[in-house]
């Protein structure tokens, strides 16, 4: 990011400053997550169900892997996801991409052995279900934290454009839905 802000706004660092920025955000906005990530409601025990189920679980994310197992940790989660099975689009490839580009999750998926045709992934953002649509990868689209924080209205506008833009396979109020709408992508298969 910091380097497509030099572009735009015409000013450089010194590759030493853009290393030590780099690493001063990605401490403090770990540091914050170790301390205020919450779970999503419910997803603990769907997690638990899937792993009891013998599904196989990854997480693939834009963000740096330590803020990605740092939440894990903090949410009690990380149990679920062994850490390599952790990808992180800024820290997992060379060169470091970013979502709505599939590549990390391509990369997941090759590291996996398994076809995107073969997964399912939940996303929440315009960019992570674009990234998930461009690699072949069904998609539920979890709309539920925006009910949380944004309210009704806004949760409505993000189904929408997970549905209409991203061709979410299903959308997902609610993490008690989960299973179901696994259920019907399967079906699909």
């Amino acid at each position: 990011m910091l380097v497509g802000l030099q572009k735009k706004h015409n000013f450089s660092l010194k590759p030493e400053e853009l290393e030590d920025y780099v690493a001063q955000e990605l401490g403090r906005v770990t540091q914050k997550l170790s301390e205020k990530a919450t779970p999503c409601p419910g997803v603990p025990e769907i997690l638990k169900g899937l792993k009891e189920q013998g599904y196989p679980m990854s997480v693939v994310s834009t963000s740096a892997k330590p803020r990605v197992v740092a939440s894990l940790v903090k949410t009690n989660i990380d149990g679920y996801f062994p850490n390599e099975h952790v990808y992180s689009a800024a820290t997992s490839l060379t060169p470091p991409s970013s979502k709505p580009d599939p590549k990390i999750y391509l990369y997941a998926c090759e590291q996996l052995g398994i076809k995107p045709s073969e997964a399912v992934t939940v996303e929440d953002s315009k960019s992570g279900a674009t990234a998930a649509m461009r690699a072949g990868i069904p998609l539920i689209g979890y709309v539920g934290v925006y009910g949380i924080e944004e309210g009704k209205e806004k949760m409505e506008q993000m189904a929408t454009l997970l549905r209409e833009q991203c061709k979410a396979d299903e959308i997902m109020y609610d993490w008690k839905e989960f299973p179901e709408l696994l259920k019907k992508i399967e079906a699909r298969s």
